[in-house]
């Protein structure tokens, strides 16, 4: 298992697909930027410590990464590889069980570098879409959305970003709201705040994340103003134990193009812990709400509609108790890592016995 840019502790890549494989008696090398993030391994994995690939600090990480990657191949029998960079990494090997888990749309995600100049993104968002048909050609590919089939002319295994379901969970309160993942401006992180300035003295909001340049100081400002609670980078575990037990979950992304066509992990987490979500409009995460029942739709940057839903289940608990509980038996059933780790192994299983 391979990455320049995640951190170790990543949702799916750790908590899920490793613990997956793990559980099955695979025995599993992870190659990840473990000193970057400041993160010990755990000690059911051989560790491959490398440098991480941010911003435009690339080009040491996918040497070094190209270089551990070479000399260990030979020694298993599946490589998964799980940065786009990485694809790079492998070009001119021929092991047989190469696997490119792709769990963004990738040339949809260019607009959002702002590390990337602006004149060059469309040039780099063409680039990599040749270099995802040439990995298709020449690799096995696992996809995390159905709707990334698209992208492709063949059709592959789609292994989707669904969420361990915990057997018990409270019953939702009244006195604060969440938010899990990364805090950038297009994920919403402005309406956070905005949200939380209007609710001061309603409810708390918790928001459990790592943020960019451009929001960490204004949260941090906001935090120390006492308008929100900033917890920071908290393992994917920990956060979903602070979430159980809110009134609802925030899901505020903006209409760009990598958000449209992949469902928010952070809804199904919400849902799988006793949480009603809140969502903006976007096609994939308003057609999980609409599925699951579980939430209410706002418009792009709608923050009054966020405060009136957040009263309206304030005003009535039985109701909001009603959407979590349904949200959350709708996801036991169509968006369990349970039922999809499984699935997941005998893939990369295939994969491996050729």
């Amino acid at each position: 298992m391979a990455t320049i840019v995640h951190d170790p502790r990543d949702a799916r890549v750790s908590v899920r697909e490793i613990s997956a494989l793990i559980e099955a008696g695979h025995e599993v090398t992870y190659l990840a930027p473990f000193t970057h993030f400041g993160v010990e391994p755990r000690s059911e994995v051989t560790a491959v410590d490398v440098p991480a690939a941010f911003g435009r600090h690339r080009l040491r990480a996918l040497r070094t990464a190209r270089q551990r990657i070479r000399s260990l191949a030979s020694e298993h029998d599946v490589i998964v590889l799980h940065s786009p960079e990485l694809l790079m990494a492998v070009e001119g090997m021929h092991h047989p069980g190469i696997v490119w888990d792709v769990h963004e749309d990738v040339p949809a995600s260019i607009s959002l570098k702002s590390w990337i100049p602006s004149p060059l993104r469309g040039v780099m968002s063409h680039a990599v879409a040749r270099m995802e048909h040439r990995a298709a050609r020449k690799y096995h590919l696992l996809l995390a959305e159905t709707a990334y089939q698209d992208r492709f002319t063949r059709i592959h295994p789609v292994v989707p970003n669904s969420t361990v379901v915990p057997t018990h969970v409270p019953p939702t309160g009244d006195d604060r709201i969440v938010y899990v993942g990364h805090v950038t401006k297009a994920r919403g992180g402005l309406a956070l705040i905005d949200v939380a300035e209007r609710l001061d003295g309603v409810v708390a909001l918790d928001v459990i994340g790592a943020a960019d340049d451009q929001m960490r100081p204004l949260l941090k400002a906001a935090h120390e103003r006492g308008v929100l609670r900033w917890h920071g980078y908290v393992a994917n575990a920990d956060a979903l134990k602070i979430v159980e037990g809110a009134l609802a979950g925030l899901s505020l992304l903006a209409d760009e193009p990598n958000y449209r066509h992949s469902r928010p992990t952070k809804i199904m987490e919400y849902l799988a812990h006793g949480v009603p979500a809140i969502s903006t409009p976007l096609p994939a995460a308003t057609a999980l709400i609409a599925k699951s029942e579980g939430g209410i739709v706002v418009g792009f940057d709608d923050v009054e509609g966020v405060t009136k839903a957040v009263r309206r289940w304030i005003d009535d608990p039985v109701e909001r108790q009603r959407v979590a509980d349904v949200g959350r038996s709708w996801v036991a059933q169509n968006a369990n890592w349970s039922l999809d780790g499984p699935r997941f192994v005998a893939e990369l299983e295939r994969v491996a016995n050729g």
